[in-house]
């Protein structure tokens, strides 16, 4: 099996977070939503079904766990989480703390306006907020 490599378009619209036990947790670099990217650490996977039952389930928890971490510490009304791929077909999990009045509510925040870039020092005052730094 190969090694696992991160799409060029998860890595530029993104920053690295940390290596969970499955998956790696990317910010994503929009400051309209508190938003987490979980790709898991799986050469090749593009769909669910291509990881195994264990990673499935481990994939549920990391889901749960960055959902969790964000309704706290954020206090977001509703955390959407999907898996598109449409536009890039690596396995990855949005995680998005959404609130009413955002840029995109009550509508899903794909393809609704132009992202707002974090400078480095909004990016580090966000994961040191929701505690991974």
């Amino acid at each position: 099996m190969s090694q696992f490599v991160l799409s060029e378009r998860l890595a530029a619209d993104t920053r690295f977070v940390a290596d969970w036990p499955l998956s790696r947790v990317l910010l994503m670099n929009d400051a309209r939503y508190p938003w987490l990217i979980l790709v898991p650490r799986h050469a090749g996977a593009t769909e669910l079904f291509d990881l195994s039952p264990e990673e499935r389930s481990q994939l549920v928890e990391e889901t749960s766990r960055a959902g969790a971490l964000l309704k706290a510490r954020t206090g977001a009304a509703k955390i959407n989480v999907g898996a598109l791929g449409n536009l890039v077909p690596q396995l990855h999990v949005h995680v998005v703390a959404r609130n009413p009045g955002d840029a995109a509510w009550p509508g899903p925040v794909w393809g609704q306006g132009q992202a707002v870039p974090r400078s480095p020092a909004e990016q580090d005052a966000l994961l040191a907020e929701l505690g991974l730094r």
